[in-house]
């Protein structure tokens, strides 16, 4: 299939009562409101070429075709010019926080990108940041970690997370989490850090999502004996 012929098929699965639904989490326009299972279900038909497709749909702009694109691309065979044009073009937070994290964290380059894009002034580009270090926790091993900075990280997080930006301060959070679930080093400092920013405050637009406590997941995440187990990918 071409990129033309996936968003045809992307704009033919769209639905008024799911695009509603994702309005009310951020989701802007472009876009036509697919489910996530339907888009896993056109992403199976597409058997030649994923990656360039991935390419052009996701420098579409529409919504739909940006997740699908997270899906499919191996963020091992981008560019930093590519992943940066990502992240800087990402439609909403659903695209900057997944689609762009879970192909950046793939990279070889993933850490120093990400250190860079949490520096950022935009703050989808900073959340795509935190969120890409948040899957580097979950999928790397911890012999590639740099500790020491992962402690600064931690540090970071208490002193700006009350001052960030609203998304900022729900990936600054999860960053938190991840390193508490997935570095069994770090597990000890996290759930310290979590205790000293407590329940972070986010504007989750009206919607019943929560922001989880921390130190409160993390323990579930030990108390369920999944301490340290890491993923083969971060995409879901």
């Amino acid at each position: 299939m071409t990129s033309k012929q996936v968003l045809e098929e992307i704009k033919k699965s769209g639905s008024e009562s799911i695009k509603k639904t994702l309005m009310k989490h951020g989701a802007k326009e472009p876009f036509y409101g697919v489910k996530v299972e339907d888009l896993k279900k056109i992403q199976k038909k597409i058997k030649e070429n994923q990656q360039q497709v991935a390419l052009e749909l996701f420098a579409t702009g529409i919504g739909d075709a940006q997740y699908l694109a997270g899906l499919m691309a191996h963020g091992s065979k981008m560019s930093k010019k590519e992943l940066q044009a990502w992240a800087d073009t990402a439609g909403w937070q659903m695209i900057s926080e997944y689609s762009v994290a879970w192909v950046a964290c793939e990279n070889e380059l993933a850490f120093d990108i990400a250190l860079k894009w949490i520096d950022s002034k935009k703050p989808a580009v900073a959340s795509s940041g935190w969120a890409t270090l948040s899957n580097i926790m979950a999928t790397w091993p911890d012999e590639k970690l740099d500790i020491p900075m992962l402690k600064k990280l931690l540090t970071r997080i208490e002193k700006e997370i009350e001052t960030a930006p609203n998304r900022v301060r729900y990936c600054m959070n999860g960053f938190v989490i991840a390193v508490g679930s997935y570095v069994k080093e770090l597990t000890a400092p996290a759930t310290a850090t979590g205790k000293k920013i407590g329940h972070v405050e986010v504007d989750m637009n009206g919607t019943y999502c929560k922001v989880p406590f921390a130190p409160g997941y993390i323990k579930k995440v030990i108390d369920k004996g999944y301490l340290g187990k890491k993923k083969k990918t971060a995409k879901c």
